[in-house]
């Protein structure tokens, strides 16, 4: 894992219904194939640096569903985070620091496996409403189906390599919050090019996420 790296309602329709609406190649637990960043919604390009990063919440059932446990439902969110480089050279995030600020100021730090066991041990949502995307939990994962989540889909990557794209998961506790991602950012920082100079910070809004959505004005 990335060294030090920072991080921290569908009411309605019939649980089965929702089950059913899941596409069926969900239960392969498999990462979603990589597609370059400026693809996502929620992107920033560095023109200059040739480096864009794209940050992807997965904050529905039916999205969540490629992992083994219901973490939106205990209060848990994925987020997939989207490296690409567009450059001649290699980029490193050996030292990246990579936080979810929410849209009070705080700072979220990502949650480890040992974190999530701990919270799907404890109490649902602090606030007593339920965490989105507003649906009934299901069962609490296993430490082992958890960590097996974290070995799949972890963001794990140190290098970018010239004219690639990398992806993985972050997992953030938002269990106090009632809507983490109005007004909430990813924040990026201490990425170095291949000469060891840092490149300037990214900040992604997930406005932008939640401006692309169905039904939502851009």
């Amino acid at each position: 894992m990335v060294k030090s790296m920072t991080m921290k309602s569908l009411k309605a329709v019939p649980q089965l219904l929702l089950w059913l609406a899941v596409p069926a190649m969900a239960s392969n637990h498999a990462p979603p194939p990589v597609q370059p960043a400026a693809s996502f919604a929620a992107v920033e390009v560095h023109e200059d640096e040739k480096v864009a990063i794209a940050a992807e919440p997965y904050d529905t059932r039916e999205k969540e569903s490629i992992f083994r446990g219901d973490y939106l439902g205990h209060g848990v969110m994925p987020i997939r985070v989207i490296v690409t480089n567009n450059g001649n050279r290699p980029i490193s995030l050996l030292e990246a620091r990579i936080t979810f600020i929410t849209a009070a100021g705080n700072i979220m730090q990502v949650a480890q496996p040992a974190d999530v066991q701990r919270l799907m041990n404890g109490k649902e949502h602090e606030s007593g409403d339920p965490p989105p995307p507003n649906i009934k939990p299901m069962p609490k994962p296993n430490k082992r189906e958890i960590d097996a989540d974290f070995d799949a889909f972890e963001f794990r990557v140190l290098v970018v390599k010239p004219h690639s794209t990398s992806a993985g998961f972050l997992f953030y506790d938002v269990s106090a919050l009632d809507h983490p991602l109005e007004g909430a950012k990813l924040h990026l920082r201490t990425l170095r090019d291949a000469d060891g100079t840092e490149l300037f910070d990214f900040e992604i809004p997930f406005e932008k996420y939640l401006k692309s959505k169905p039904g939502q004005a851009n």
